[in-house]
């Protein structure tokens, strides 16, 4: 008997990843395409056609793993807030503008003085902040207007794919929210901010709840990426959501981290908790991707900074990983274990693309503090995961003022693969983690919305029973706690000195 298998595809900011998988969570397949975004002060662009090409790539690779196996069903999942422009043949009429872009300042404050942050609060679920795709619009209308005039609409990154597949500019809930014009209450687009500013509904994607069937591969795209025709194409998510689905979150009270390039904690609930207390501390609450449930967000940029270090100042290390096909991240892990066994001493923030929640400073840039002479590349690399951790504990602190007390949440991404940094964030937060077997639980949330499109599972409950497996669990250790009391009190100290550094 041949397994069928489904699809998940997922779209980040700096690579491309897919997996197959059975209907029962198993892993058949992976693989994945990197591209570099081009970044010129606060503009962050990347050619639109390279997400296209990646997409296209990585499902050719997957299914020329599977050369016993049929793809049933597919789905597509994105990071959120960059926006394309594209006209009414689903082409780009100029280059993707990322999330990371903080371009639309003027705009964000224009909101602000003449709407109000509370109300776009009220209505989105979103902090006010340049980085929402709705002022990136704003900004290609007061500064491309040129551009503006021949773009039919601007969509996001899965949405862009799904018109290179075929289909219609269709918009998962999720996603849409990621605009910071969509209202959350009503799932749809909001009226009153479109008016407000100006742009016509028209202009944007059509929304619709993910997991909906936007309709089968045709012959000649099926063709191209090495599929049969007829197979199902459903609709994904914004990749937090997507990602709390594939870690088993879809119940109240339901907690993930996702550690990627932001690490990223999403917590469930029954209704949006988009309170003023909630804006206070910059928390994002939108429509998740199971019906009739909600995310509330907290995050800040991580793994960008453990990137950046091992590019910087470990290339020799690197041409070893390639010739040993040892994980460089092991091998780091093993000697800094070695030569720096207790608290670096270090405090550093990871505030590479600015700060996320709940400080919510797009000026926020990185520093490290507490040099000594005896401080090794071992102590650096360990300092960055311990601000990490720091950063993480801090934001954990704030969500559970606004949802209630956690003891235990799951985590995947590529930066929870390595078991001494997954340590010392339940050292620092105190929390019971629990790693999964499958990591990419971003392409698995984007599989079991194909699987529900395709009729394989009658919902998210019955899909996470069959799908989600917990690998092993870290507790925190008391030892450790106390070691890094003091260290994790200087880093709170050194964030607020930041702040009136930044203003001299």
């Amino acid at each position: 008997m041949i397994d069928m298998s489904l699809l998940g595809i997922d779209i980040g900011s700096s690579s491309c990843k897919g997996v197959a998988f059975t209907v029962d969570g198993i892993e058949l397949a992976r693989a994945s395409a990197s591209y570099c975004p081009v970044t010129v002060g606060s503009s962050v662009e990347i050619e639109t056609t390279v997400f296209r090409e990646a997409v296209f790539n990585v499902i050719l690779a997957l299914t020329g793993q599977l050369s016993n196996d049929l793809v049933e069903a597919l789905a597509i999942s994105s990071h959120g807030e960059t926006v394309i422009a594209i006209d009414k043949n689903g082409n780009a009429t100029g280059p993707a503008i990322m999330n990371a872009d903080n371009r639309a300042e003027e705009e964000a404050a224009w909101w602000e003085k003449t709407f109000g942050r509370e109300e776009i609060y009220k209505i989105t679920g979103l902090p006010l902040h340049p980085m929402f795709s709705l002022n990136k619009v704003m900004w290609i209308r007061n500064h491309r207007p040129e551009l503006y005039a021949i773009t039919n609409k601007f969509v996001s990154v899965s949405d862009y794919v799904l018109t290179q597949l075929g289909f219609p500019p269709y918009t998962d809930y999720s996603l849409a929210c990621r605009t910071m014009a969509f209202d959350i209450h009503n799932r749809c687009w909001s009226q009153k901010i479109l008016e407000h500013c100006g742009i016509p509904i028209e202009k944007l994607g059509i929304p619709l709840a993910a997991g909906t069937v936007v309709g089968k591969l045709s012959a000649e795209i099926a063709s191209t990426l090495g599929l049969r025709e007829g197979i199902v194409v459903a609709l994904g998510g914004h990749d937090q959501p997507c990602g709390a689905l594939g870690a088993g979150a879809i119940r109240s009270g339901d907690v993930v981290d996702s550690a990627g390039t932001y690490e990223c904690l999403t917590a469930v609930s029954q209704t949006p908790m988009n309170s003023n207390k909630s804006l206070g501390y910059s928390l994002n609450s939108y429509c998740h991707v199971v019906p009739g449930k909600f995310v509330t967000l907290a995050f800040f940029p991580a793994g960008m900074v453990s990137a950046w270090f091992t590019k910087q100042f470990y290339c020799e290390e690197k041409k070893i990983e390639q010739e040993s096909k040892k994980d460089l991240h092991t091998m780091l892990d093993e000697n800094t274990m070695s030569f720096c066994p207790g608290p670096s001493g270090l405090c550093t923030t990871p505030h590479f693309a600015g700060s996320g929640t709940p400080y919510w400073d797009a000026r926020a840039t990185g520093v490290m503090a507490g040099f000594t002479p005896d401080t090794t590349i071992y102590h650096l690399y360990k300092g960055i995961f311990e601000g990490i951790a720091c950063e993480l504990a801090i934001n954990i602190s704030v969500l559970e003022e606004i949802i209630g007390p956690f003891g235990s949440m799951n985590i995947s991404g590529g930066n929870s693969r390595s078991r001494f940094t997954v340590q010392l964030r339940a050292d620092m937060t105190r929390k019971q983690i629990n790693l999964l077997v499958n990591d990419e639980t971003v392409c698995l949330g984007a599989a079991v919305l194909a699987g529900i499109a395709a009729g394989k599972y009658e919902d998210a409950e019955e899909a996470v029973e069959k799908v989600v497996r917990v690998k092993e669990t870290i507790l925190p250790d008391h030892q450790s706690q106390l070691a890094y009391e003091k260290q994790f009190d200087r880093y709170k100290l050194l964030y607020k000195s930041l702040g009136r550094f930044r203003e001299v």
